[in-house]
């Protein structure tokens, strides 16, 4: 059992390191995404740079990433606190992918996936929170900071295990570190909407 959750760990991370956003620049623009707008290699930055459909396939398979790295856990009957674990590990492949000089996205859309993995109620409630915002504000970063904010209230309000609350709250964390940035530009009102080019920081 100890072999079988390290190599479920460990394939969670290199499901969560498969550099989607990345690759998608470099097949389709020939453009090496960490050098354009926020650096990250996640599904935004592919919007702003190579376009909305390579946008939405990167933001599918980021989803697909963090779901598959739970399920997996869960077809084997490993317990809460080993699914989360999984799960994390998923998130730090994609924020700190090998494969890139340990350089990659914001985990956004790994940890939606995530959490319809281990929780899909809850999962769905956070994107219509992140829907609404961005239906409003059609800033994509207030959009995540706000739906990793409320997650884990949502989580709590759903009953959910001690572990699934747990990784609610570190998630948000990780969300929260990785967008320091986009909160400063919020904060100074210079950060662009969808539609907007965003400029190397």
């Amino acid at each position: 059992m100890i072999l079988t959750t390290l190599l479920l760990i460990a394939i969670g991370y290199v499901l969560g390191a498969i550099p989607s956003g990345y690759l998608a620049a470099r097949w389709m623009k020939g453009i090496d995404l960490r050098d354009c707008g926020s650096g990250s290699t996640g599904a935004t930055n592919v919007l702003r740079n190579v376009g909305k459909v390579p946008a939405l396939v990167v933001f599918l398979i980021d989803v697909g990433k963090g779901a598959l790295a739970v399920l997996l856990t869960k077809a084997f009957g490993l317990n809460d606190w080993l699914q989360v674990l999984a799960g994390l590990a998923a998130l730090a492949g994609h924020i700190w992918p090998i494969w890139l000089g340990f350089k990659g996205g914001k985990a956004v859309a790994t940890g939606f996936g995530m959490f319809l993995g281990l929780a899909w109620p809850v999962g769905l409630a956070c994107f219509g929170l992140f829907m609404a915002v961005i239906s409003i504000f059609r800033i994509v970063s207030l959009a995540s900071v706000v739906a990793a904010l409320g997650l884990p209230l949502l989580m709590l309000a759903a009953g959910q295990s001690s572990a699934y609350l747990a990784v609610s709250l570190v998630a948000a964390l990780l969300v929260l570190w990785r967008h320091r940035s986009n909160v400063q530009r919020l904060i100074a009102g210079t950060e662009p909407r969808i539609g907007q080019k965003q400029t190397a920081t």
